[in-house]
């Protein structure tokens, strides 16, 4: 008997039980659904949620493999070793795996008992949050700290709202945020954010945003900028590459790029949303540049689009389909205000310098009231246009 013939005669003998939601996510997981619809109309097509969320997962495989390299990378430079890339990216990839690990086991453990408690199928949301989660985490992260907030998240950021399609917060900004403000010192960005850091007491450094909030590190080079970490100086091409300290998936603007690339053909993620936060980030940088009354202020507006988490948020966080703008109108709006508010957030709190997270969150919640606003607006201007043809 084949495999696929032994699963379906063992989903028969789970129906109607309570680990049946557990069973046929494994099922569905493995092997296309024979079920099919007798009755209402639907749409068909080839694309479903589970395989909407693995594109999803595979634009975010070039940032994680980005980040694992570069986990390896800021150790080694760090300590002033060159080992080569391949056990550089080894190194990496053996501290950062066990944060996916951990991820995932606590999360979809979670969404498992949720759904076998109430009788539903298990929603396939987390395979791409329990992907996210890690890539917007130090790599020095204490485990059991990362399953803590990935429990919040899971429980107080989507299953008590319904579960998947019915959270009003990003999933994974919710748990960034807990880890934020339940251990804020594992997340501010002020010290060197490198696989075991408490072996580099004598090194000094800390992210670039953390750099220019103390008013100690920017340099300028004509319309260029780098910046000062310590005893190095990290250039405009160590930006764009990723060759910088940051969150594990954050750093890499190439690789982020690839992701968007993918997300914006397959027709997953809006454009209109990353080119209206790019614009809104990029205005707000630009004025704050014609001010300069600080470094944060200085730093060239489309750099100030090159680090910390504004690349991989609009790109991954702030386009998510379920807590982000619906209309076309209302997209343009909310990513523009998501990053106008992003750069308003990293420049005047200098305890705080990245503002990403609470800006993406914030829109989360005016979200709805953009688009009803939009709808409204829309219905206004038929019914004119109604009463001009009816005149």
């Amino acid at each position: 008997m084949g495999l696929k013939e032994n699963l379906h005669k063992q989903k028969l003998k789970y129906q109607g039980t309570k680990f049946a939601p557990v069973f046929n996510a494994l099922h569905t997981f493995l092997f296309v659904p024979d079920e099919t619809t007798h009755s209402g109309a639907h749409i068909r097509d080839a694309a479903d949620l589970k395989r909407i969320m693995n594109m999803v997962i595979i634009s975010l495989v070039p940032c994680l493999l980005f980040g694992m390299w570069n986990t390896g990378y800021q150790h080694f430079s760090q300590l002033g070793e060159d080992i080569g890339f391949f056990d550089t990216f080894v190194y990496g990839a053996m501290k950062v795996l066990p944060i996916v690990v951990v991820s995932y086991t606590v999360g979809l453990g979670i969404e498992f008992l949720f759904a076998a408690l109430r009788n539903h199928e298990v929603n396939e949301g987390f395979l791409v949050t329990g992907m996210l989660v890690p890539l917007i985490v130090p790599v020095d992260i204490p485990l059991w700290m990362l399953a803590v907030a990935v429990a919040f998240g899971v429980v107080i950021g989507k299953e008590v709202f319904g579960g998947t399609g019915m959270n009003i917060l990003n999933p994974a900004l919710t748990i960034r945020a807990f880890l934020f403000f339940a251990y804020p010192s594992w997340i501010s960005g002020d010290k060197v954010w490198v696989a075991d850091a408490k072996d580099l007491d004598a090194i000094s450094g800390e992210t670039i945003l953390g750099a220019l909030a103390s008013n100690e590190g920017l340099v300028k080079h004509g319309a260029e900028a780098s910046v000062n970490i310590g005893d190095r100086t990290v250039s405009m091409l160590d930006m764009l590459i990723g060759t910088i300290p940051g969150s594990i998936g954050e750093t890499s603007v190439i690789a982020i790029a690839i992701g968007a690339l993918i997300l914006i053909l397959t027709g997953i993620a809006s454009w209109r949303i990353m080119f209206s936060m790019l614009l809104g980030g990029g205005l707000v940088s630009y004025i704050f540049n014609l001010w300069g009354v600080n470094e944060l202020m200085q730093f060239p507006w489309y750099q100030q689009l090159m680090v910390g988490g504004f690349a991989f948020g609009t790109v991954f966080m702030a386009t998510d389909p379920v807590s982000a703008a619906q209309t076309n109108k209302g997209k343009w709006i909310y990513g523009f205000l998501a990053g106008a508010i992003s750069i308003l957030v990293r420049v005047f709190n200098p305890a705080f310098p990245e503002g990403v997270m609470m800006a993406i969150l914030l829109m989360n919640v005016f979200a709805p009231l953009i688009d009803h606003y939009v709808i409204q607006g829309n219905i206004k201007q038929r019914e004119n246009r109604l009463k001009l043809k009816n005149a």
